[in-house]
């Protein structure tokens, strides 16, 4: 072991464990994508990533300049990207940065200069930068930036107070709200801070509206536990793909926000099994006042009966049906459905697509392979493989439009599956998926000549010329066999139609589309856009 003094950085996210619940899926892959945004400037700088713990990167720099000026760069890079994203899904680091002695192991940095670091990390705002005194001494008349003396900080494990600065980053769209840090000693605010306090205040006010008006599935309060109902196996995933979803042929629109008040019937309950529709049916509605229901999107349930009021219903049936979906590891949270007899359910019905939720085809059904899988990527594929193809019969997997999936193993039956996994992947995605496996085959048609872009809808197609949507949608809604859509520079289709493989559909597609055009290549086949597989 050696010692040295180093300028150590801390940074993490802001709200991961939120982000992770709400979508698993699009945080992991986010978070990998601006990972390499902050190991690039990190290494651009000359500085060294010791450590790494889940959303936690610690690193060491040879000065402090250095480190604030990466911090800088990257807090800017990451404010342009979350620009993309609501204010409720967006992505922000706080970083802490402090000089300090330190102990390295076997390439580890260990000491009070790494504690410090993490403890400046937990004062910062969200996207915001949080030093120490040493580092602003080191670093104030040599980078262009202002800081905000907050004072002696008490923070955990540190003896002594911590006197910090908070680095002044712009201010602008992308930013989340900043938290007020509780000051140990007084200290006088410069005078620029005032109209920084009135623009964080105004942010206030935009993030709480913008967070209102895309959130749709928000999560309960705290829930907490009481009699049993019987619990469903599956297994909700998620993957959506900005990617993806803005090459679907339709937009998506929000989920539904009706409520679905009224009185309590089992037999309008979504994402449940049928064990637990019986216990609703009986046991439930025959049980007398304070009684509580609650479930999640994954189909996770939780009911309480013969409590002594209102609020120990409430509270025992949440907490019990988040017990479960925790011990599952399910990232959505549960919410009421009914109290008493009335429904209290705010999300209203999922969107559904039309009966019959599936159509066997001999023509195109082949059997499921995880690596075939459409429009998720290569993450999903394993889970795909890992749980739902060992998984007992009967099982179902959903896609929606943008890439979320949803899986239900175990289930009583093929129609139970397949009717599960399209209301709980319709209320993550916000509008009807498409059941693409049951059990051992898919079960729609999925394209291996071109790349898998998204779901196809003619009547909506921007590629297609609007005279010609009408006919290609009555002229597709057989939907068996093989089906090839093409089209030319002047956006006149050709279609291959029930053909008895793939490329005799594209073939048939491009051989149509030829009469009436010219450059044709085709659009969909089966019910999804494809393009170039390169």
């Amino acid at each position: 072991m050696k010692r040295k003094i180093a300028a150590i950085f801390a940074a993490d996210i802001a709200g991961y464990s939120r982000l992770v619940a709400e979508d698993e899926e699009e945080t992991l892959r986010r978070m990998a994508s601006y990972r390499e945004v902050v190991d690039d400037f990190i290494a651009k700088a000359g500085g060294r990533i010791f450590n790494t713990a889940g959303d936690a990167v610690l690193a060491e720099f040879p000065s402090a300049v250095d480190a604030v000026r990466c911090a800088i760069d990257i807090q800017e890079s990451l404010r342009t990207r979350n620009m993309a994203y609501p204010p409720s899904r967006q992505m922000s680091f706080r970083i802490g940065i402090t000089i300090g002695d330190v102990v390295e192991r076997d390439g580890d940095l260990l000491g009070d200069g790494v504690n410090i670091a993490a403890r400046l990390e937990g004062l910062a705002e969200v996207g915001g930068i949080c030093v120490s005194r040493a580092v602003h001494e080191q670093v104030a008349n040599k980078l262009s930036v202002q800081f905000a003396d907050i004072g002696a900080q008490e923070v955990k494990n540190i003896p002594t107070p911590v006197h910090a600065y908070m680095v002044a980053m712009r201010r602008g769209d992308g930013y989340a709200t900043p938290e007020i840090k509780k000051v140990a000693k007084a200290a006088a605010a410069p005078n620029w801070m005032w109209p920084l306090v009135v623009g964080i205040v105004s942010i206030v006010a935009i993030g709480v509206g913008g967070f209102l008006y895309f959130t749709k599935l928000e999560t309960t309060k705290a829930p907490a536990i009481a009699a049993t109902a019987p619990s469903p196996v599956s297994s909700p995933v998620s993957s959506p793909s900005p990617t993806v979803a803005a090459k679907a042929a339709m937009p998506m629109p929000a989920p539904s926000a009706s409520p679905m008040a009224g009185k309590f019937a089992a037999d309008g309950v979504p994402f449940i099994n049928e064990r637990v529709r019986n216990y609703l049916a009986g046991d439930y509605s025959a049980a007398g006042d304070y009684k509580a229901f609650a479930v999640n999107v994954g189909g996770f349930t939780g009911a309480s009966l013969n409590q002594p009021n209102e609020e120990a219903a409430r509270n025992a049936a949440l907490e019990q049906c988040q017990k479960r979906a925790d011990a599952a590891q399910s990232p959505r949270r549960c919410e009421l459905y009914a109290v008493g007899n009335n429904v209290v359910y705010t999300h209203g019905k999922p969107p559904m697509p039309p009966q019959p939720f599936v159509r066997h085809d001999a023509m195109t059904e082949r059997a499921f392979a995880s690596k075939d899988f459409p429009m998720v990527r290569d993450p999903a594929k394993v889970r795909l493989e890992n749980m739902f193809v060992p998984a007992a019969k009967s099982r179902a997997v959903a896609l929606g439009p943008g890439g979320q999936y949803f899986m239900v193993m175990g289930a009583s039956s093929a129609d139970d599956a397949a009717r599960r996994s399209l209301e709980s992947c319709g209320a993550i995605a916000g509008v009807a998926c498409l059941v693409v496996a049951l059990d051992e085959n898919f079960v729609v048609p999925i394209p291996t000549l071109l790349k898998i872009t998204g779901f196809f809808h003619a009547s909506s197609n921007a590629s297609i010329v609007a005279d010609a949507r009408d006919e290609v949608v009555r002229k597709l809604a057989d939907g068996m066999g093989w089906n090839a859509v093409a089209v030319g520079t002047a956006g006149r289709p050709g279609l291959g139609l029930k053909a008895a493989d793939e490329q005799t559909a594209v073939n048939a597609a491009l051989a149509d589309c030829a009469r009436r055009d010219s450059d044709c290549h085709v659009i969909a086949i089966g019910p999804f856009t494809v393009g170039p597989t390169n």
